[in-house]
């Protein structure tokens, strides 16, 4: 098999040249990319539980805890009391963390454009364009897949990952409305290819 024509080995590799890319780019931050990647998810999710946090960034919840535990002593993240579990607690953006939103967001399309820098705007459209049709086909095909697992297994298919994920806030400033881009793992349908 030939890995330079292969679709899967090429968006991995792609992914993770893209990502230590940014990470380069995002020195001056202060934060990780993994930090990036749950106030990225967290600007769009604000309210969500930890473990649904935890399974839309895809990772295992105790590494998330562990994670959110230095985010919130750091005065990134606070956690507040759910008020229909008062054993739950919710994941809240702090007023420090909003104004770094639209510098995780330049430093994302900084990256963006390095990384599109050998093709025309058209083209980058175009590349856009096709990946949002092999995203939407995944999307439908993993969503499928679940209801269908659900069912077999007896449990309510409308608990899947989606009815864990609260819908994006109206009120959000507009850097801050939009999941912040590819860099930081953001779904893909927010990725913007303006140049």
């Amino acid at each position: 098999m030939d890995l330079d024509r292969s679709f899967g080995f090429l968006v991995n590799d792609v992914a993770r040249l893209f990502g230590r890319r940014f990470d380069q780019n995002g020195r001056r931050l202060g934060l990780t990319r993994a930090q990036c990647r749950t106030l990225g998810y967290l600007t769009r999710n604000e309210g969500i539980n930890q473990a649904g946090l935890a399974d839309l960034l895809e990772i295992r919840p105790m590494t998330l805890v562990r994670q959110i535990d230095r985010m919130e002593e750091a005065g990134w993240i606070e956690r507040r009391p759910d008020p229909a579990d008062r054993r739950a607690r919710r994941l809240y953006l702090t007023a420090k963390a909003r104004p770094i939103l639209g510098r995780i967001w330049n430093v994302a399309n900084a990256t963006r454009d390095e990384a599109l820098a050998r093709l025309t705007p058209p083209q980058a459209e175009t590349l856009i364009d096709l990946l949002h049709r092999v995203h939407a086909t995944l999307s439908a095909t993993l969503s499928a897949a679940s209801v269908e697992s659900a069912a077999a297994a007896g449990a309510d298919p409308s608990r899947n990952r989606a009815s864990i994920v609260a819908a994006p806030r109206a009120s959000a400033p507009a850097a801050s409305a939009q999941a912040l881009p590819e860099a930081v793992g953001s779904p893909l349908p927010v990725v913007e290819a303006g140049r």
